[in-house]
This record gives structure tokens, sequence and C-alpha cells, in this order.
């Protein structure tokens, strides 16, 4: 051991002694055996700072990206709701402007109500919610659950819960119902009734009659139908992941607002039927033939488009120049005055 130590003592002071000489040789010899290592070890600390600025780079991209997908999502829901609303009244009415209504907020889910319940959740509170009003919660694309403010506080019920209800369709018969949270993804459809035909894997969907939801959300599939004295009870496997409740799209309004604030004294609906259109520039419609012996006008041009139900008919105008009738011929013989005759 200490022969050891002797030898590294003598190393040293050769080194030393050899950098003290301020050799040309021996520093360019150190220096090429000591550049690499620094050298290396300068690419290594750089790949790992860019590694790590590239994660945090990625990381502020994925949180934007979420953000964006959530917005769009958001918008998708809204132009869904929009143009359900303008199938039923479009063709009626093909003169409304477009104008979507921002009637979606998110919600995040803090906490749940009970640590031994996975169907009570609490929510952060969009602004402009009303008090013990039920609002429609939708997860995805599918419907996940309602939400009520109660003391300040927005509470989701999801669709495992009893309080969870809101009016749906069935079928390709449109059978009504009401859906009640009953256990995990299971909920019931009571009061349907017994005359519409409903089987097992019929689709379940949102009716948008209790402005709750929009009209056709998905629900679920019939699993289970039972037939009871008054009406159809239906047994449905819901679409929602109720044991993840993270982000949540909530509507605000799910009422109809194609036609809010509609004046029917603005529309071509409304003044089409009853009173004709004085705004089209007058054209003449009757030329005088140049033979003044004929006095029948030639009607030259016709309406563009005349509606079979108009009751006012504009007649054709007069002619400009006023055509006199021939002066009738008097036939009768001229009378004579006798004392302007000669006689014999």
């Amino acid at each position: 051991m200490k022969t050891r130590l002797v030898i590294i003592v003598i190393l040293l002071l050769i080194l030393t002694v050899l950098l003290s000489r301020n050799d040309e040789r021996i520093s360019d010899t150190l220096l090429s055996i000591v550049n690499p290592i620094k050298q290396k070890y300068k690419n290594f600390t750089q790949n790992l700072e860019d590694k790590s600025h590239s994660y945090i780079f990625q990381k502020e991209s994925i949180e934007k990206l979420s953000l964006e997908n959530r917005i769009l999502r958001k918008r998708l829901l809204e132009q869904i709701h929009y143009i359900e609303q303008v199938k039923n009244i479009y063709e009626v009415l093909p003169e409304l402007s477009h104008m979507p209504v921002q009637n979606i907020s998110i919600a995040e889910t803090i906490s749940y109500v009970q640590l031994n319940s996975f169907s009570q959740i609490i929510l952060t509170k969009p602004k402009g919610l009303k008090e013990d009003k039920l609002y429609g919660l939708i997860q995805g694309s599918v419907v996940a659950g309602t939400a009520k403010v109660h003391n300040n506080q927005l509470y989701g019920y999801l669709t495992s819960d009893e309080k969870c209800r809101f009016s749906v369709f069935i079928g390709e018969t449109k059978a009504p119902g009401i859906a009640m949270g009953r256990e995990k993804n299971e909920m019931i459809i009571k009061f349907i009734p017994k005359w519409h035909k409903i089987k097992v894997d019929d689709t379940v969907v949102t009716s948008g009659l209790d402005s709750i939801f929009f009209p056709d959300v998905p629900v679920g599939l019939v699993t289970k139908i039972e037939v009871q004295s008054a009406y159809t009870v239906a047994h449905i496997k819901t679409y929602s992941d109720i044991f993840h409740p993270k982000t949540f799209f909530l509507i605000n309004d799910a009422t109809a607002t194609l036609a809010e604030d509609f004046d029917s004294n603005t529309t071509s609906l409304a003044t089409r039927y009853s009173t004709p259109n004085t705004n089209v520039e007058q054209v003449p419609s009757i030329v005088p033939l140049p033979d003044t012996n004929v006095s029948t006008p030639i009607v030259t041009s016709i309406p563009s488009r005349i509606d079979q139900t108009q009751e006012d008919i504009i007649e054709p105008q007069a002619p400009a120049e006023i055509i006199e009738a021939p002066k009738k011929e008097d036939k009768r013989k001229p009378k004579t005055d006798s004392s302007s005759l000669d006689l014999f």
C-alpha cells in the first residue's frame, strides 16, 4: 500500500515538473488526451439539455392541442344541434340566417361526492348557471348524465345514479320513454307506450323534448324488454364510461334557437302570397303597331314568374299614344237649298 502511494506521488511530481517546463510537445500531448474527453462531456450535457427542452416543448404542445381539441368538439356539438334544427324548419323558412348559439360549456371533475359512490361527482361550475335547473352532461359524443347547481356547487349525476333522468327515443319507431339511472353501465327506461314495437339491440338516443339534451345524442343499446300492465319497460346498456369521469360538455341551453326573434313580416314567406312585388323595374309591356288602321295592341313581354295563388293581377297598361277611331261616313243625301235652284 505504501509502495503504491509512493509511486503515485512520484508520478505527480514528474507531471508537475514537466508542466512547469512549458514544453510544447508535452502540452500538445496532454491537450490531445484531455480535449476529446471534454468534447464528449460537452456533447453529453448538450444532449441532456436538448432532450429536456424537447420534453417541455412536447408537453406544452400536447396541452395546447388538447385544449383546441376540446374547443373543436364543443363547436361540433353546437353544429350538430344546429343541423338538427335546420332539418326541421329550413325547408319551410329557407331565408333564415345561420346564427349558431353558444350554449355549451366545458366542466371538469373535481372529486366524488362520496368516496364509496362512483355515480355522483362535483364539477367546476361555468358562469351563468341557474340554481336547481337540470343540465345535460356529454362525455365525448355520448350522454354521461345530468348536472344541477345546489348551494352554489355544481353536482353531476352520472347515468348510473337514480337522480339522472331524461327523455329518450328508442329504435326506428322513435318510441318515447324516460331513462333513469340504475347501476354501473345500466339504465332503465319507463313509460314506453305498449303499442310501440321495440326490440333488443335497438339504439336509444335523447329526444331533446325535455330541454336537457340536444336531440339524437347516443345513450345506449336495449338489452332487455319487460311488458307491464300499463306500459313497457326497457333495460339498456349505456355508452358512457362512469369510472373515468374527467372532462364533460355541459349543455347550458338545449332548446331550439334557430327561429328566435323571428319576424314573419321580414321574410318572403309572409309577403309572397299577399302583395305583389312593387320593386320590380317596370318595363313597357305594350307597343302599338305602326299601322294606324289596326288598333289592337300587341303584348311583347310577360312577367318572368307568376304565382298561381296571387290575388292581385296587374292589367296591361294602356298605350301611351291615343289612337282615334276613324270617323264614320254619312251616307245620307245632302239637303239642297230651294232658293239656290234655277227655275225655268
